[in-house]
């Protein structure tokens, strides 16, 4: 199976057409369908079905789709840690949780840019799941994340416990029973904290898995949530946003979890995790 292969059928994919995949690759459209006949034939499966507006995976083909990104982003891997260039002797592909970057992501990766100027540094946002996926298939060495979920040949992290904190953008707004409250998911222990400070409270009728976005939303509809209060700062400060300051507390853990066989070429490592305890 070759290289050119796979990225020739996860560019049918990513363009949804045999034609349109040809003109990403700059190769013709027989040449397309050539290799996607040796690709099947190779695997004894059908990928991909053809049909008037283009292409769609079949079950098998869904399947493989994971198996050719890991294969095609490994290869990435390879050519850039093997062919660093004068003055770079160590490669760090960061993946954050993209809630995590405003609070912890910037300034650790500003920190690692200062401090290690031979080390060449990439950064990756995803979820939860995707950050543990890549850290197994090894298309990141590091992730920050909330969900400290960590396997063999990997080092947990932990770090910063960040407030979670009830924001309103009015300064009366009523600790329960808000009809403008925003529910925003961080995680199973805080839902279960939550439940029960607020047994009484019902469903929000807005949620968001994401503090950003309900921060976006917040500033645009007003109304009030959850937040972590570094996310906030800038907001309670001007006034946007005011912290009801009766309502109960919660707290969120921030992990940093490590490939082991990446970390193993980075002794700056410790010192910094140190810093962000």
């Amino acid at each position: 199976m070759q290289l050119s292969t796979l990225k020739t059928f996860l560019a049918i994919v990513d363009t949804g057409s045999l034609v349109r995949a040809a003109e990403q690759l700059n190769v013709t459209q027989s040449t397309v369908t050539a290799r996607l006949k040796v690709l099947e034939g190779e695997l004894g499966q059908i990928l991909l079905k053809r049909h008037k507006s283009g292409v769609a995976l079949t079950s098998a083909g869904l399947k493989f789709k994971r198996y050719a990104e890991v294969m095609t982003g490994l290869w990435r891997q390879a050519l850039q840690e093997t062919s660093l260039s004068a003055g770079i002797d160590s490669v760090c592909n960061l993946g954050c949780h993209p809630d995590l970057w405003p609070l912890l992501g910037r300034e650790l990766h500003a920190a690692i840019q200062r401090e290690q100027p031979r080390t060449a540094l990439s950064a990756w946002p995803g979820d939860n799941a995707e950050l543990e996926h890549w850290l197994r298939s090894g298309l990141i060495d590091a992730a920050l994340t909330w969900q400290p979920t960590v396997r063999d040949e990997q080092t947990i992290h932990r770090l910063r416990s960040e407030p979670l904190i009830l924001v309103s953008t009015r300064a009366g707004s009523p600790l329960r029973f808000d009809p403008d409250y925003v529910y925003v998911d961080a995680g199973e222990d805080f839902g279960r904290q939550h439940a029960a400070a607020y047994a009484d409270a019902g469903t929000a009728k807005l949620t968001f898995g994401s503090a950003v976005w309900a921060l976006d939303h917040l500033l645009e509809h007003g109304g009030s949530a959850y937040l972590p209060q570094r996310l906030v700062t800038a907001q309670l400060a001007d006034g946007r946003l005011h912290r009801l300051a009766d309502a109960p507390q919660f707290e969120r853990e921030a992990y940093l979890i490590s490939n082991d066989a990446a970390a193993a070429g980075w002794p700056w490592l410790a010192g910094l995790v140190e810093r962000f305890i």
